[in-house]
């Protein structure tokens, strides 16, 4: 008697299609020749629904399902979940979250992960006339001695209101604090090159929140880390972003990373957080010939993969396994360029 079948290996793609109108354009002009290939196998086995106003973009809620945790909108407790694998001894690899997996302090580590924690990602507020816009933190190009020296100015402040300030990796600290339990929070995959007043959290408890940030603006107006940070032609750091809230469940087992099988590229991610058509084109196409050609190079050699596409609304699972799963169905994609099937997300 033969037991289940593993898992396939399976290719999570964020950013896969974008509404932005430049993406759109340049959608139609692509050539993906092996992703076109996959699809004319596949069948699509778990569709996940949303829209662009969902606090938490699809491929997060793809990576929640994968490790098993809920995905209730903006409540994804990826910061808790980071520090419940250290606390275990375990090694973060790649995730969705690939930016969202890192190496959190031993000051973090060594306190229990059922607390609620959060992720907070020193930013740059670009100010309008009516407006102020989060640019892609990745822009601020934060190493390690300044990350450090504005974390420890910052965390008195964070301190007096009980919040615990950890270091975690240039460009973003840990935080774990009672306000995050249940504290819905919009993702910086949502929020990053859009106007922060759409997306800030609206809960009575988030009212701390807000007024942190507009004490922390006031501060790190004239820090001296500006000044320099002036001098190389550098934004300022002026504000942060609270994300990755909530306290994990205690009925989620701790498992090590990401399973081994699953593999998640952010390709495509910094070219549509910067709303540029061309990158994200050039970046589809270096994609389509390296990962996704990899995808369809194990098909042709085990006959399975996996194909997760994630848009800003949805996300599409597609799958190829022995026939007798699918009923020996032909792919209704097959006859579809992948621009139509992207479209869809």
């Amino acid at each position: 008697m033969t037991g289940p079948l593993p898992e396939p290996a399976t290719l999570v793609i964020p950013f896969a299609a974008c509404s932005d109108e430049h993406m759109q354009a340049a959608l139609q002009a692509l050539a993906l020749p092996h992703l076109a290939r996959l699809l004319a196998h596949m069948t699509p086995t778990r569709r996940d629904n949303g829209d662009a106003t969902s606090l938490s973009p699809p491929h997060e809620r793809v990576l929640a399902h994968c490790l098993g945790m809920a995905a209730d909108d903006g409540k994804i407790p990826w910061a808790a979940w980071q520090v419940a694998q250290h606390h275990a001894g375990l090694t973060a690899q790649e995730g969705g979250a690939a930016h969202h997996a890192a190496t959190a302090t031993a000051t973090a580590t060594a306190t229990p992960p059922d607390d609620a924690w959060a992720w907070i990602t020193p930013c740059h507020w670009q100010v309008g006339i009516d407006r102020m816009t989060l640019a892609d933190p990745a822009g601020l190009a934060l190493d390690e001695a300044d990350s450090r020296t504005l974390l420890a100015a910052l965390q008195p402040w964070f301190a007096e209101d009980g919040i615990a300030l950890h270091d975690d990796t240039p460009g973003r600290w840990l935080a774990r604090g009672a306000v995050f339990a249940g504290l819905a929070t919009a993702s910086l995959d949502r929020v990053a090159g859009r106007e922060v007043d759409a997306w800030m959290p609206r809960a009575p408890q988030a009212a701390l929140l807000r007024r942190l940030q507009s004490e922390m603006q006031m501060l790190l107006y004239t820090h001296p880390v500006n000044d320099a940070r002036a001098q190389r032609g550098l934004p300022p750091v002026n504000s942060f972003w609270v994300s990755g809230t909530g306290a994990l469940a205690a009925s989620l087992p701790v498992r090590p990373s990401w399973p081994a099988q699953v593999r998640v590229v952010r390709e495509l991610a910094p070219a549509a957080l910067q709303r540029d058509g061309a990158a994200w084109a050039h970046a589809w196409t270096a994609l389509d010939a390296t990962e996704v050609a990899a995808l369809w190079a194990t098909l042709q050699r085990t006959g399975r993969a996996r194909l997760v596409l994630c848009g800003e609304h949805s996300a599409l699972t597609l799958e190829v396994g022995p026939r007798s799963i699918f009923q020996k169905i032909s792919s209704f994609f097959g006859t579809k360029p992948p621009s139509d099937i992207l479209s869809l997300l």
